[in-house]
């Protein structure tokens, strides 16, 4: 079981080792990922949306894995945290796979925790105020003390199980938002759960609900190498 790793943000290049992981991950999986995953990577023009193609072909082989195992249901939306950005940066990706379309860009926190500006350490433990990383799988929604919310469950075994348990949900924020980041203030932070600016809460929640894919992402090669939804 894994419970808590750091790691050191690195946004310029893979970092060491994990060259080497990629291409073992996708030559396990469908035929013709990489050349799917690189096609839908330019017409959705994320590199122009700071998005790494590492970052998206790692979110798309799970995407992938969870709907070949039936985990996901029928909206075929795939969204990404990409915690190698600042939190001053819009670093959640809301995409329709299906029709090839960016439903969204925007901010997102991370754990008190987990780090100020980047998130750097993650945990699955309860009482960590820490991100987990890896694969969910959006379920019900509900009204909380933050208004709408998103339950979500984590389906990477020993990094994000404990997720469900830990009340880690998708809710919006006031120590979210555009003005922050006009600022140069790095966002708020929650005590883990992959928070939104409130006034887009409730479009994304009514979007993302009810069982799509929803990855948190940071180049930590713990977590690429021992992921069992990568490398199942």
């Amino acid at each position: 079981m894994c419970t808590s790793f750091t790691l050191i943000p690195n946004k310029e290049k893979t970092p060491a080792g994990l060259e080497a992981v990629l291409p073992h991950i996708l030559a396990e999986a469908t035929p013709g990922l990489e050349e799917n995953v690189m096609a839908i990577y330019q017409a959705l023009d994320l590199a122009h949306h700071q998005l790494s193609f590492d970052a998206f072909r790692y979110a798309f082989s799970g995407y992938e894995n969870l709907h070949e195992k039936q985990q996901l249901g029928p909206k075929e939306i795939l969204s990404i945290c990409d915690f190698s950005q600042p939190s001053n940066q819009k670093r959640l990706y809301i995409i329709d796979i299906e029709n090839r379309k960016l439903l969204r860009q925007t901010y997102v926190a991370h754990g008190k925790n987990s780090g100020k500006v980047y998130a750097t350490h993650f945990s699955n433990q309860p009482e960590s105020l820490e991100s987990s990383l890896g694969f969910y799988v959006t379920a019900n929604t509900y009204i909380g003390k933050h208004g709408l919310s998103l339950r979500i469950k984590g389906v990477d075994k020993g990094f994000n199980d404990h997720a469900y348990d830990r009340t880690i949900v998708i809710h919006g924020a006031a120590y979210v938002d555009a003005a922050r980041a006009k600022a140069g203030i790095f966002m708020g932070r929650s005590w883990g759960c992959p928070a939104v600016p409130k006034n887009e809460s409730t479009a994304i929640i009514n979007t993302i609900k009810n069982g799509t894919c929803f990855f948190i992402y940071a180049p930590q090669q713990n977590y690429l190498t021992n992921s069992t939804i990568l490398n199942d």
